[in-house]
């Protein structure tokens, strides 16, 4: 007997190796939230009360090799001060697990002090919120987990007291470096909000964001 005499392999069928698309969905999703510092970010999600990622625990210590600078200190409004692909893989693994382990960062030392859990409790969405939420939206969006993207705007005067309010309550940084670098924010931020609705997110009030974020969590976060 030859091989050409032998019958035909049977096709494999693609099917062996299909998934279901419910299989696929991830345990919980993600919805980004940016905005100005000082813009309500922290407020709208202690009100909602739903698992959050805090994205500044993801900063760079102070030291760190090559850092951006501005008013004469680390220049922490500028990505290059704060790990994307740290704040990616654990967003990844929250939305696929369920649970991630995270950094913790102490501002007034400009540098991490240790870690912590963050469960979705099985919840449906999940937040994670910092100023650089919005360079996630492409990635979170290409990888199937991204329930929203939403960029928090309210007249800047009103961002910048409450800011400032934060910022000497909190003793983050001398109060002449608070004063300049809230000025500044102050003249940047129709501009970080052009950028951040570039990147993908959708300028919102606080009210009409948690407005959205709820009935987001309603519908199972589809």
């Amino acid at each position: 007997m030859t091989d050409s005499d032998l019958p035909e392999p049977a096709p494999v069928s693609d099917a062996l190796f299909d998934v279901p698309p419910e299989a696929r969905r991830p345990a919980t999703r993600i919805v980004l939230l940016t905005g100005a510092s000082g813009s309500g970010k922290s407020a709208l999600t202690r009100r909602l009360g739903l698992p959050v990622v805090m994205l500044d625990d993801f900063y760079r210590d102070a030291d760190h090799p090559g850092m951006p600078h501005a008013y004469g200190i680390v220049d922490w409004d500028d990505p290059a001060s704060w790990d994307h692909d740290g704040a990616l893989e654990a967003l990844r693994t929250l939305a696929t697990t369920g649970r991630a382990e995270l950094p913790v960062y102490d501002i007034p030392t400009s540098r991490r002090t240790g870690t912590a859990v963050v469960e979705a409790r099985g919840e449906p969405v999940v937040l994670a919120e910092g100023v650089f939420a919005a360079e996630l939206v492409a990635d979170c969006r290409a990888e199937g987990f991204l329930a929203d993207a939403l960029c928090l705007s309210r007249p800047r005067l009103v961002t910048f007291w409450f800011r400032l309010l934060r910022d000497v309550a909190e003793a983050r940084k001398p109060l002449p470096t608070l004063l300049r670098r809230g000025w500044g924010l102050l003249r940047a931020e129709p501009a970080l909000v052009r950028r951040w609705t570039g990147l993908g997110c959708r300028a919102a009030t606080p009210a009409q964001a948690e407005r959205d974020i709820r009935s987001l969590r309603t519908a199972g976060g589809a």
